[in-house]
């Protein structure tokens, strides 16, 4: 079983720039991580996924360039930095664990409580 537990979210201007962090509660490095977000009366949607090493990312077009994934085994902590934000990045972004398919079928295993970021216009 991993609990995961998001931090790092808040309320920013149109521009700004936050950073997302994920701690495993038990050493995950064997998990491909994700950040999914969902905005109210919207779907979940997939915004960027790291495999168990770092070394192969994934993002969706709306935050290609402006966010970067990144993850340190060592602590068990995952990382979103998103920069240049825009008022349609608010939602609740959650972070998952779980097998490389999930990259394609969000079909994560484990997921956290989410943390709320709010981009003023």
């Amino acid at each position: 079983q991993v609990q995961l537990v998001e931090s790092g979210g808040g309320l920013v201007q149109t521009g700004g720039s936050l950073r997302l962090s994920c701690t495993a509660s038990v050493t995950y490095g064997s998990y491909t991580m994700g950040w999914l977000r969902q905005a109210p009366g919207k779907e979940r949607e997939f915004v960027a996924a790291v495999n168990w090493n770092g070394e192969n990312t994934w993002y969706a077009n709306s935050v290609k360039g402006r966010f970067t994934i990144s993850r340190d085994n060592r602590k068990n902590t995952l990382y979103l930095q998103m920069n240049s934000l825009k008022p349609e990045d608010t939602a609740v972004y959650y972070c998952a664990a779980g097998p490389i398919k999930a990259v394609v079928d969000q079909d994560y295993q484990y997921w956290g409580q989410g943390t709320q970021v709010t981009v003023s216009s």
